[in-house]
C-alpha cells in the first residue's frame, strides 16, 4: 500500500469558544484545510510550525518522540484543534514538528471520527457500518 492523504479541515477550537461567548465574529476563526498524510502507525496528529501560527494555537506540554534513526527530540504539543473530514469531527491536540514539516492524521483522530484507511483505493473513507454518525468502541 502506498502513501494515503486526506484533505481535512483545521479549527482553532478555542476561537469557537469566543465565537459561541459573542466576543468575536464568526469570521475571525482561524481554520484552514489542509492535506494530510493519514498514517495509523502514529498515534497523535502532527501539525507544523506554520499551522501552528497561522490557526494562533498555544503550546499546551511537551513531548518526547522517537525517530527512524532512534533519535529522541522534545516536540511542543498544541491545542486544542477539531479536525473535520467529511461528516465527521474530533477535538485533539497535535505535536508541532519543525519548519513545515508534513502534516500526519494519526491513529487518536482516526478512531475518535470513526475513518478507516481504504487500502484498495488508497484513501481516508468514513466507517461503511457507520456511515451517517460515528460509532465508538467502548468495550
Amino acid at each position: 500500500m502506498g502513501l494515503v492523504y486526506a484533505d481535512i479541515k483545521l479549527t482553532n477550537v478555542d476561537d469557537l469558544a469566543l465565537v459561541k461567548r459573542k466576543i468575536i465574529q464568526k469570521d475571525a476563526v482561524r481554520t484552514m484545510e489542509v492535506a494530510a498524510m493519514v498514517d495509523s502507525g502514529a498515534y497523535m496528529m502532527a501539525i507544523n510550525e506554520t499551522v501552528q501560527k497561522q490557526l494562533g494555537l498555544d503550546i499546551t506540554d511537551i513531548q518526547y518522540a522517537a525517530l527512524a534513526n532512534g533519535q529522541v527530540i522534545e516536540l511542543n504539543v498544541v491545542g486544542p484543534i477539531e479536525v473535520r473530514f467529511a461528516n465527521r469531527r474530533t477535538i485533539c491536540e497535535a505535536v508541532v514538528l519543525p519548519g513545515d514539516g508534513e502534516i500526519l492524521l494519526g491513529a487518536i483522530p482516526m478512531e475518535a471520527m470513526d475513518v478507516l484507511i481504504h487500502p484498495k483505493e488508497q484513501k481516508l473513507i468514513v466507517n461503511p457500518k457507520h456511515p451517517i454518525k460515528p460509532q465508538l468502541s467502548l468495550k
